[in-house]
């Protein structure tokens, strides 16, 4: 008798530490591995998510297939703070280093002459678009994912690729387990925004069909010439290729003008970095939208860890005064980047042609305007 009471017992005791440890599992905050425990940005995602997706909160729930989330890549989910970001950087490179045979000597001299502070505009892009002409999509996607190996002169043991931010990282995968569709709206040109988002640690999270980048235009190999595409049909073995044409650079307004063109909804949460991204953070929070919504903004306010130059208190009342939540990268971050991951003692190196590969530059150059994208900040030394 005393054996089965005490077996009895035994058997609670266990029971009762299961549904303990059972009680704690489901009490585990989310992001709480990147994030500040006191902040305020992570508790506001968290009850806004908390709310969103719980059926018998009829006036807040959101189904599944609604749950449409936009992030900016360049400075919210990715590093721009480095001399230049990546897709500039891998412009410098293609045409001073890795390819000058391909370029022109206008394009040269314009990616020698591009400094921290320029702006990463339209001027920009259509060098850009210029570059790789020639280029099939895969050979441009190639490159990129090939450039994303190089490291970066701001940062010690970091390549391109590795410029991910580790609470962002977890901030994508929690809205994705929590059933919201992310989309990735960059100004960076769309094949080479795929080609970064495939290779990194989101990939899992956004397909390739998921990504909204700058356009430049693209025809059949041999009919670039033709002036529509529809005066050719696409045949097995057909190559396409970049003209060197632009379309549409993927800043402002026109992030508006793609969401609803690709997405055909109003997204119901969104998160940028600068003033490029406001009109996608409007378009979230408008009020014709039919769920509720939220828009979360990164201040690139850290000077140790990275290279922020952004004022915490200015940035953020402007912020929450438009309606967004704004992110403190010093503060809100627990880390910004993994251990191996150290800031270098200088920002930037300045580029150098290799001599041997390229011709003198012309004597007059249209340069680049010398000013930061939407004043973020970001880019400055």
């Amino acid at each position: 008798m005393k054996r089965r009471i005490f077996g009895s017992i035994l058997v609670m005791a266990i029971t009762v530490c299961l549904i303990c440890v059972a009680c704690g599992q489901s009490k585990t905050k989310a992001l709480a591995e990147y994030w500040a425990a006191d902040s305020e940005a992570a508790e506001s995602l968290r009850s806004y998510v908390a709310k969103v997706t719980n059926k018998n909160d009829a006036e807040n729930f959101i189904p599944q297939e609604d749950r449409i989330a936009v992030f900016d890549m360049d400075g919210t989910l990715t590093c721009e703070t480095f001399y230049t970001y990546y897709d500039t950087m891998m412009f410098i490179n293609f045409c001073l280093t890795d390819h000058p045979e391909r370029v022109s000597d206008e394009l040269k001299a314009a990616a020698a002459e591009i400094m921290p502070g320029y702006t990463a505009g339209e001027e920009l892009a259509r060098n850009f678009a210029k570059a790789y002409a020639g280029m099939t999509v895969k050979e441009l996607y190639d490159y990129a994912v090939e450039f994303g190996q190089k490291q970066t002169d701001s940062f010690e043991n970091m390549r391109y690729i590795d410029g991910f931010y580790l609470p962002m990282v977890e901030v994508v995968k929690y809205l994705y387990d929590n059933g919201f569709t992310i989309y990735v709206v960059s100004g960076t040109e769309r094949t080479t925004t795929r080609a970064i988002v495939a290779n990194s640690p989101i990939s899992e999270y956004v397909s390739p069909a998921h990504v909204i980048g700058t356009e430049f235009e693209v025809k059949v190999k041999g009919n670039e010439d033709v002036s529509s595409n529809m005066d050719y049909k696409y045949a097995d073995g057909d190559e396409l290729v970049f003209t060197g044409d632009f379309i549409q650079k993927n800043l402002n307004a026109n992030k508006t003008i793609w969401i609803e063109r690709e997405i055909g909804q109003y997204p119901v949460l969104a998160f940028g970095n600068s003033g490029s991204d406001t009109s996608m953070m409007n378009y979230a929070l408008d009020s014709r939208n039919p769920y509720p919504s939220a828009a979360y903004m990164i201040v690139a306010d850290d000077d140790v860890r990275e290279w922020g130059t952004q004022d915490w208190e200015e940035k953020s009342a402007g912020y929450r005064e438009q309606g967004y939540v704004p992110i403190s990268m010093k503060n809100d971050f627990l880390k910004i980047y993994p251990d191996t991951i150290k800031r270098s003692d200088v920002q930037y190196v300045e580029p150098e042609a290799d001599a041997a590969k390229v011709t003198d530059f012309p004597d007059e150059v249209t340069k680049p305007e010398q000013t930061t994208e939407d004043e973020s900040g970001q880019n400055v030394a």
